[in-house]
Order: C-alpha cells, then structure tokens, then sequence
C-alpha cells in the first residue's frame, strides 16, 4: 500500500482532477443517482489518500483531514431550512396564498400569468426552488382547466420564476448557500446587490414570455367568472400549526436580516429555528421529508472537491484564470459570468459552484476581497440564473417536466431550450450591465 500512496501523491493533481471530472460526467449523463455519484468519489479519494482519514497528524490537528473539507454552514443551513418550509408547508398558507392572488386577477389570463410569476419567483426566494413549484403546480392545473387554456406556457413562466427569484436571496438558491458560506456574505448582502437585478430580469423576461405565449392566453367571459369562485376556506388545514410556523419563520428572517447586527450565522439561525418547531413536531415524521440525497450530494462533493484543492488544483485554476484574463479584474469577471450561465444550463449547478467557490477563494487570498467582489455576485448570477437554459438545467425544472407530462402535457427539451436560450442571453445580458455599472464605473 505504501508504494500506491505514494503514486498517488506523486500524482495528485491529475488523479483528484480525473475523480472530479468522472463524477461530472456521470452526473450529467444521470444514469446514477448523483448522491450515489458523489458518495462513491468521496470513499474513493479518502481511501486513496488524496485526503487524510486522521484527524490529528504529528504537529497537531491535521488540516488535510477530509472532515475539514465539508461545509458544515451550508449543510446546517439546508438541512435546517428544509425542517422549517416542510413543517410551514403543512398547514396550506403558501396554497391559500396563491389562490387568493388568482382570485384578485378575475380570471384575466395575462394578469394569471404576471401574478403566477411573481408569486413563485418571491417564493422562491425564501423556499428552495423544488417546494416552491410543488406548491405551485397543482394550482396552475386547477386553474388552466377553469379557464380552459394550455398550462404549459404557466408552467414554463414557472419555472424561468423560480430560477430568478432564487437568486435573489442567500437561501433561495443551493449556489448560494456555498457562495454566502465562502465568501461570508450575509444574507442582507444578497438582498441589496441582487435584489434589484432579479426584478429587472423579470420583468424583461415576462415581457418576452407575454409576447411568446399571448395567443395562447384566450378565454371567455364565462370562465374568468369562474375563477372568483374557487373555494379557499378549506386550504389552511392547521391553525395552530399555521402560528406558531409563521411566527418561527418570521423571526429565522428577522435573524437573517439582522446578520451585521448580532453575528450570529445564518446556519445558527435557521438550526434553532427548527430546532424549537420540532418541539411541537414528531422528528421522526419531520426527518422523512428532509431531503437527505441532497445533502448526502453536498458532503460527498465537498470532499471530492476537497481532494482537488489538496492537491493544488485549485490554486492552478486561478492562477490559468488570471493568466488567460491579464489579471483583468473586469474581464475576468464577465468571463465567470457567462461561463456559469452557459455551463450550469448543461451541468449541475451545485456540483459546478463548488468548485468554482474554492477557486475564486484562491484568486481572493492573492488579489484581495475588493478584487473578487464582483466575481462572487457574477458567479451567482451565472450559475443560478443559468439553470433555465434547458429543462434539465435545475432541479425545479425537471419536477415541472414530469409533472406536466403526467397531466398529458409533454415540455419537450428543444421545445423549452427555444425559450430558455433568449431567457438566458436576457438574464445575462441584463447581470453584465449590472456589474459593470455597480462595480467598474
């Protein structure tokens, strides 16, 4: 064994690159579950020696040790916040919402579509994407077949909303989760630096969406009545739930904005807000709904990509970047931008932002904070927004797909790539303008 360790050592860069470019392959091509994908990477690093299983080594705590390489404020945040939206979800409040804002439409197609849109994309940016459409979608089916129109074009402006939205908040979004996490943004720096380009690009792109699907939201007099008649009294189901949820989350949010006051992690802050909604819950029920293959993803990932940092991979990225880039701070930048949009709409987000963090990180520690401010919100931008490229580009838009399908109603890839390609060279043309005049004017 010690003549493999040392191969292994003596070439460490090219094999923890070959492991992560695997493990991308494999989960793009989804022939196996991505956790299993990611797992299977981690056991084979960590055994391999690319990083170490002691957590002590002879000069004290060992900084190679692969626990060190996952990112327990992000998996803390996710898990946490997942506790708090499946327990919040229960009592129908989002439901009741959303049919209450169709109701104030009166049934008029084009303002069903604006406020859909809206709704998920504010929604989204305090739920993860996934349980925003799930809420979403069988509203939007009741609602088309009232109006008698084709729920596709809702559906699509669903999913195009949730992927804007998301971006606009630190937890509306898995890329930036990591991104908060390694550049310690907090939550209110998401909300002033995105915030503002997340309305912009919505509005922009629901213009192009109206003009794309206008003749496909036609109906009657009669059906618009129907609307108004939907019978919301029955959604909200718990009472007392609805409480003492509301209340927790109100306060987890107060907490998140506070951040700059009282320094308390965002993590910390969503795990004791879950901590004291599981007293009134049964945990065991409560664990079932969190989504432990995505967190499961997130930590086998972290230590592939952990072992590529190791071994220096990481430190040769930046460096190739700045090099490629003449240390341009502002073609740098676009470049991250554009490159996250294109590739996240092909790849995973998720796995390509953690890999990406790290490497900005490394530009960080030779160029400073101010230099790579920008990069953080590009890459942000880039990968979040990226995701409506194709239909397989986010989660979100693979659950609309098959949900869609199963009501009769197939989204086919190049059918939804023909929107998502100008839906992307909006949103990224729209963050470009954006960037350059927040930061290089």
């Amino acid at each position: 064994m010690e003549h493999f360790y040392a191969l292994v050592q003596n070439h460490a860069i090219i094999i923890s690159a070959v492991i992560l470019i695997l493990a991308y392959i494999f989960i793009a091509l989804e022939k196996i579950p991505k956790v299993t994908i990611a797992l299977l990477g981690a056991a084979v690093v960590v055994f391999s020696g690319l990083v170490s299983q002691d957590k002590i080594a002879e000069s004290g705590l060992n900084e190679f040790y692969f626990i060190n390489f996952v990112d327990f404020n992000v998996i803390f945040l996710l898990v946490s916040m997942m506790i708090i939206v499946n327990i919040t979800t229960r009592c129908g409040i989002f439901k009741w919402i959303a049919i209450e804002l169709l109701k104030l439409t009166k049934g008029k197609p084009l303002m069903v579509l604006i406020v859909l849109a809206f709704f998920t994309a504010i929604l989204s940016a305090f739920l993860d994407n996934v349980t925003t459409v799930i809420l979403i979608m069988p509203i939007t089916f009741v609602v088309a077949k009232q109006l008698d129109i084709n729920p596709v074009p809702l559906l699509i402006t669903e999913i195009f909303s949730s992927n804007i939205g998301g971006t606009a908040t630190l937890i509306g979004d898995p890329p930036n989760i990591i991104i908060g996490s390694a550049a310690n943004f907090s939550f209110m720096d998401f909300i002033s630096e995105l915030t503002l380009i997340c309305f912009i690009i919505m509005a922009a792109v629901l213009v192009f969406l109206y003009l794309c699907f206008k003749k496909d939201l036609k109906t009657t007099v009669e059906k618009m009545e129907s609307i108004k008649e939907i019978d919301n009294s029955k959604t909200i189901t718990d009472f007392a739930l609805l409480k003492r949820s509301m209340i927790i989350l109100t306060l987890v949010i107060i907490g998140f904005l506070t951040h700059d006051i009282t320094h308390i992690s965002t993590s910390i802050i969503a795990f004791i807000g879950a901590s004291i909604l599981l007293l009134f819950e049964n945990p065991e029920d409560t664990f079932k709904e969190v989504e432990w293959n995505t967190i499961f993803f997130f930590i086998g990932l972290f230590i592939i990509i952990g072992a590529f940092e190791a071994a220096g991979g990481i430190k040769l990225m930046a460096d190739w970047l700045l090099k490629v880039t003449a240390g341009s701070q502002k073609i740098a930048s676009m470049v991250i931008l554009w490159a996250s949009g294109i590739l996240s709409g092909i790849i995973d987000n998720i796995p390509y932002t953690a890999t990406m963090a790290p490497m900005i990180h490394e530009i960080e520690l030779e160029k400073g904070a101010d230099f790579v401010c920008p990069m953080w919100w590009c890459l942000s931008l880039g990968a979040c927004l990226g995701g409506n490229l194709t239909i397989i580009g986010a989660a979100a838009n693979v659950i609309v797909s098959e949900n869609s399908a199963k009501h009769g109603h197939v989204i086919k890839f190049l059918s939804f790539m023909k929107y998502g390609i100008v839906v992307v060279f909006i949103s990224l043309s729209l963050s470009s303008a954006y960037i350059w005049i927040r930061h290089f004017i």
